[in-house]
């Protein structure tokens, strides 16, 4: 394994091309397969005339092209903005405005929601949908519209020179008591944070970590990023109830969880299967204080699970305005 200091290099530097790097549904991507999606994503958006720090961002559910556009972006030199799904068109339009998103890439679904209000977001020039829309989507002037396959085919470009302390991405707060702030991290944040992490949870190239948390919340992003540090695999998945959680432990052998408090709460009150206890190694809290209660009866459940109580990029390191300009946080 090659030695990592900028965030794409963590998929490159992988032992084995070969191994599975990201399971979603039924269908799983090679670390070679994602590294080569994730380059060609990097020169289309170099083809489109995207700029060293220009902003990329990323309306989408869990879902490869999810991962390919945050570490494609990287590689090419511009900066990624995961969007939260759950968010409406007001808040998404908000965030487009505050950073100056010049690419969005969402599904034709999301853009009919989004439509409306685009007008608004004046740095908007491309919008590449994961799949061919039905009917052409009102875009304002000056928008193109291009595909996920479109902008992948694009002839192969360089992307723009990238050093560790450049911005790699601009995660948002959840605005739960204001408007939300974007909190800048560079590749070095990103990258010290995936060594520190994967350092003290052991991880390891045989490992399989759950993402259940939303890619736009850093310890979210954090299993891509500790994982493929690793040589690990990651399952992305969108659930609908907590026993859906404890059905993809058990199917894919996972051997990590991180959860907040109120999943873990209602995974605390369920019969975990010997199948998806025998190979889980630890689980992880973040994002709040987990009750006294909930830890101990995961302990029962769980006795060969070691508990971890952590706090992510967004709490560890200082937060920067997210306008055009800012430096790394530090």
């Amino acid at each position: 394994m090659t030695e990592s200091t900028l965030l794409h290099e963590l998929v490159c530097a992988a032992r084995s091309p070969q191994a599975d790097a990201l399971t979603c549904a039924s269908a799983t991507l090679s670390y070679g397969q994602l590294n080569s999606d994730l380059q060609a994503f990097a020169g289309g958006v170099v083809a489109l005339g995207l700029q060293r720090a220009d902003r990329i961002g990323i309306y989408l559910d869990k879902r490869f092209e999810t991962v390919v556009a945050s570490f494609g972006a990287a590689a090419a030199g511009a900066v990624f903005v995961p969007l939260n799904p759950l968010l409406k068109a007001e808040q998404v339009c908000f965030i487009l405005q505050d950073c100056d998103v010049r690419l969005l890439v969402t599904s034709p679904q999301r853009l009919a929601t989004l439509a409306p209000v685009l007008a608004h977001c004046a740095a908007l020039r491309h919008v590449v949908l994961t799949e061919p829309a039905v009917g052409e989507p009102l875009l304002p002037a000056g928008v193109s519209l291009l595909t996920w396959a479109d902008l992948l085919g694009q002839p192969a470009a360089a992307g723009h020179r990238v050093v560790d302390t450049d911005m790699a991405a601009i995660l948002y707060t959840s605005g739960s008591t204001g408007r939300p702030k974007g909190v800048v991290l560079s590749h070095r944040n990103m990258v010290a944070g995936a060594k520190s992490v994967a350092s003290y949870l052991g991880n390891h190239a045989g490992d399989t970590l759950l993402a259940v948390l939303p890619l736009s919340f850093d310890a979210g992003f954090s299993q891509l990023t500790t994982a493929f540090h690793a040589g690990a695999r990651v399952v992305l998945l969108n659930y609908l109830l907590p026993r859906d959680v404890l059905k993809a432990v058990a199917r894919e052998q996972v051997t990590g969880l991180t959860a907040v408090p109120p999943l873990y709460i209602q995974l605390a009150q369920l019969e975990w299967p010997a199948e998806a206890t025998r190979q889980l190694r630890y689980f992880a809290n973040t994002g709040g204080r987990m009750p006294r209660e909930t830890l101990k009866l995961l302990r029962q459940r769980l006795p060969r699970a070691k508990p971890f109580l952590m706090y992510g990029l967004t709490e560890a390191f200082r937060y920067l305005p997210a306008t055009r300009g800012s430096g790394p946080s530090t």
